[in-house]
């Protein structure tokens, strides 16, 4: 088998350690996406049919693999509505980074839970153990895209859902995401992205298609540059979100 580890990949995101969590770093663009790729799982959820009595805590009970977590923006995201999360990461670097500073905010100690692996031995062990896996913003930095989302969907217990965020593969991403983010207003570290590495969500939905999942949400997502809040679009050109839902009488 072979592996989605890519080390080139796992190398240029854990140059970011130390910045991680400064919300006007580096990674900006992934702390102004968070609370909107939060809304997008509690949503999903919701839609799918997971009852959710506690308004405070309303993803308490359901436990989450945040997959590709890196310094745990997201992943402290969904434990602070209550989910049980486990981030993983390939990233000893991130890992270790996320840890410290879940230890800053006692009322998310109990429900996260790092580990520094790949989706594949994590899978090995967890199988069909989790009610949600999330994959925000990961896909297109494996180097497996279709063994990663296979990996994902093992972990999924029947019934559980899996959320996807990525880039799709275009003329317009390549120029938003990486001639004008990389390289004129260079928002982005240099070699961030890979553009042959982003994939289309008909390739995502084929995929998981095949691997036992049904397809509930494809979305575009854009970001207003002048208030930097995200929302939802019609247009999956650049960004999109995709959320399918492993069928009971699935095997793989």
């Amino acid at each position: 088998m072979s592996s989605t580890v890519d080390p080139k990949d796992v190398e240029n995101l854990s140059v970011f350690k130390n910045d991680w969590w400064n919300e006007n770093g580096q990674i900006i663009g992934l702390h102004l996406y968070a609370p909107f790729r939060t809304k997008f799982v509690r949503n999903g959820l919701a839609n799918a049919g997971v009852q959710m009595q506690n308004a405070v805590l309303p993803l308490e009970g359901i436990k989450i693999v945040d997959v590709g977590c890196g310094g745990g923006i997201l992943t402290e995201r969904l434990a602070r509505i209550g989910a049980q999360v486990t981030g993983i990461d390939a990233s000893a670097d991130l890992i270790n980074i996320a840890k410290e500073h879940a230890k800053l905010d006692p009322n998310i100690t109990e429900r996260v839970n790092y580990i520094q692996t790949t989706v594949e031995d994590f899978s090995q062990k967890e199988r069909e153990s989790y009610d949600a896996v999330v994959a925000s913003e990961v896909l297109e930095h494996v180097a497996n895209a279709q063994l990663f989302l296979k990996k994902c969907v093992e972990i999924l217990k029947p019934g559980g859902s899996i959320f996807i965020t990525t880039e799709n593969r275009t003329v317009a991403s390549w120029l938003l995401v990486i001639v004008a983010a990389e390289y004129i207003f260079k928002k982005i570290p240099l070699g961030t992205h890979e553009w042959n590495k982003f994939i289309t969500p008909h390739e995502v939905q084929h995929i998981l298609d095949g691997y036992g999942c049904r397809t509930r949400l494809i979305h575009g997502f854009k970001i207003n540059p002048l208030s930097k809040q995200w929302s939802w679009s019609s247009c999956t050109a650049t960004f999109y979100g995709l959320h399918a839902i492993k069928q009971k009488e699935a095997s793989i």
